[in-house]
Parts: structure tokens; C-alpha cells; sequence
């Protein structure tokens, strides 16, 4: 359903607020350097510290500005069931094309009580689902059981899954308990290429927020089965995946992307922290690297 390389977009705050105008701008940027879909309100987004009225305008400026040009993938998630309803809810009427759905975070709820949030989603909404898989922020992990246990038990409704746990032997996994078309993105951009190669379609990416038009090459290589540009192309990205995490996230990929926009103000809200000099040292020698700025 999903493939290509498709940001988990930052979200711009100046003053404390959400700066709309900079947010349009990025939106555009994204779609004419080759982003197939977009992600708003994600991990990358700093959905966690932002109020619903927020969470749901940032989704609703995304599809406003994407203007069906590519599909917005609106993150819904919650650790409050009814709450991640209501965003999906938000998220269909706005026009999205599906919900990324992350694993209830804090409460550690048993597989069976991932089974019981993620069927409740399903049976509330028609709104396609992405899950999303990250266990060193949630702590808890959609195991591969069930995962294979929802999406056939939901078909229509559980239609992708965004991977971050690391382990690339779960594309196989999944595979073997799917059909080989069930979508799967990965949510880690420095193993972009391994797991494509495993049978994903894409990466729901961090770095292509600040190198889009490199990130799309680097699918479309890989899609064309060119094995040696895609080693390329990953040879460049590679520094600038690592930078994007050397300090908490977003801070680093917010400060990348005001080197490169002198519209895009590298703010974030406690209880992070403006990224560290260290941080903006190895962010910007990842960026020469890539070649996406002259000098440091």
C-alpha cells in the first residue's frame, strides 16, 4: 500500500507555538524532492508533547498542503485507546490515507492487551492501520504472533507495519505468517537497505526529513534492484543516520534542518533540549558528508 522513502516529519514550533507557515513549507519541499507519503504527528513529530487541538491542525495542514499529491499517513497513537480512536477519527475525516499506530507506551500492556487495543481500533474506525513497532520507547513489543494474529484478523483495516525494533530476521517472520504483499516499512533508516532487501517496500525515515531527494534516490536504486548505486547512496547517508540520533530526537534533525532552511527554527519542547554542540558537530559533518552542505 505504502513504498518509497517517506519522512516522519518534524514539527515546527517558533515561540512555543506551532509555526504553520514553516510546517507548509516542508510539506512542499518533501513532496517535490520525491517523498511518496508523509508522516505528521510521529515519534519525529514530538506528538507526546503536543495538545490534541495541535496534534489534530499539524495533520490537518499536512493534507491541506500534500493536496492529494501523496498519500499523509497521520500518526494516531496513544497509550489511551479511546484517545487514539479520536485522533483516527480526526484522521479520516481530515482525509488521510491511514493511521500509524504505535504500541501503547507507559502502561506495558500484554500481547493480549495489544490484540484488545489494536481490535478495538479496527472495529471502531475504517480507517487503514499502520502499526508501529518501537520497543526501546514503548518497552512494549508487537510480537511477531501478533502481528501475523491482527492483520489476519483484520485484513482491511491492519494493512502495514512500521518496524523499529532492530531485528531484521521479522520481515521474514512476517512473511512466513502473511501474504507476501502485507506492507512493511522500515522505522530504521540505517537499515534501510537490509531490510528492503528482506522484503520491505520502504522507510518511514527520520533523515529524509532533511535529505529527501537523496533518501528517494536511494529507494528508487534499491527498486531497480542497482545494488552498487544503492551502496552509494548509503555510503552518504549512512554519518547523517547516526547524527539525526546523537542526541535525544527530534533536536538533531531540527537542527539539520534549520542549517539547511533559514526558515526552519530548531526549537522543541521540554523536556527535550536544543541539541547539544557535540550533537550539532557530527550533524553537520554528516551533512558535508552527504554533500548536502559545502562546509561545516
Amino acid at each position: 500500500m505504502f513504498s518509497g522513502s517517506i519522512p516522519a516529519l518534524a514539527t515546527p514550533f517558533r515561540d512555543g507555538s506551532f509555526d504553520e507557515s514553516a510546517f507548509r513549507k516542508l510539506v512542499d519541499w518533501q513532496i517535490e524532492n520525491g517523498s511518496k507519503a508523509l508522516v505528521p504527528c510521529g515519534t519525529t513529530g514530538e506528538a507526546s508533547t503536543i495538545s490534541n487541538a495541535e496534534h489534530h491542525r499539524v495533520i490537518e495542514v499536512c493534507i491541506e498542503q500534500a493536496a492529494g499529491r501523496v498519500p499523509v499517513i497521520a500518526g494516531c497513537g496513544s497509550n489511551d485507546t479511546r484517545n487514539a480512536l479520536l485522533h483516527m477519527q480526526f484522521a479520516k475525516k481530515a482525509g488521510a490515507a491511514a493511521g500509524l499506530c504505535v504500541a501503547p507506551y507507559y502502561n506495558r500492556p500484554s500481547q493480549a492487551g495489544l490484540i484488545a487495543h489494536f481490535s478495538y481500533l479496527s472495529e471502531n474506525s475504517d480507517l487503514p492501520i499502520v502499526l508501529y513497532n518501537v520497543p526501546s520507547r514503548t518497552v512494549t513489543d508487537i510480537e511477531d504472533e501478533t502481528v501475523v494474529e491482527l492483520v489476519r484478523k483484520y485484513p482491511d483495516r491492519i494493512v502495514a507495519i512500521k518496524d523499529a525494533s532492530g531485528d531484521l530476521s521479522r520481515v521474514a517472520d512476517h512473511r512466513m505468517g502473511l501474504d507476501h504483499d502485507f506492507c512493511q516499512l522500515s522505522g530504521n533508516d540505517e537499515l534501510w537497505l537490509p531490510h528492503s532487501a528482506a522484503g520491505g517496500s520502504g522507510c518511514i525515515s527520520v533523515t529524509a526529513n532533511v535529505a529527501p531527494a537523496l533518501c528517494a534516490e536511494f529507494h528508487e536504486a534499491i527498486a531497480a534492484n542497482d545494488l552498487v548505486r544503492a551502496r552509494e547512496l548509503n555510503d552518504r547517508l549512512f554519518p547523517l543516520h547516526y547524527a539525526m540520533f546523537s542526541d535525544a530526537s527530534p533536536a538533531p534533525v531540527k537542527y539539520a534542518l534549520s542549517r539547511v532552511h533559514d526558515w526552519f527554527a530548531c526549537d522543541v519542547r521540554l523536556p527535550l533540549c536544543n541539541a547539544s554542540e557535540a550533537s550539532r558537530k557530527a550533524v553537520d559533518e554528516a551533512l558535508v558528508h552527504a554533500g548536502i552542505l559545502e562546509t561545516a
